[in-house]
């Protein structure tokens, strides 16, 4: 389920969609930042490669990037108490190698 919220980027207002899991993940970011949430997504928007970048797709990315690169400096997976839903017992990892098909 996606949630939509309203936000102001550049001065001006428009919304944003995404699953409640990313929405805490963004929120947690922000706050390990010291930042608003709309600040932190005005930082991925003046990011984005191009007018034709999907903000959601963006942020979605940049989040991943974020927790990978936690996970990398700590030598491991996330928490279990991680916002981004990564942790240990999460059922979906990716794979080094993939099969043959």
């Amino acid at each position: 389920m996606l949630v939509k919220r309203s936000l102001r980027l550049s001065g001006h207002a428009t919304s944003l969609a995404l699953e409640p899991e990313f929405w805490d993940a963004v929120q947690a970011v922000a706050a390990s930042r010291g930042q608003t949430t709309d600040q932190l997504i005005a930082d991925i928007d003046g990011q984005r490669r191009g007018p034709s970048s999907n903000l959601s797709s963006a942020v979605r990315v940049y989040l991943l990037r974020h927790y990978r690169t936690r996970a990398d400096q700590s030598g491991g997976g996330a928490s279990p108490d991680d916002a981004s839903g990564a942790g240990p017992n999460c059922s979906v990892r990716p794979s080094a190698t993939r099969p043959a098909t």
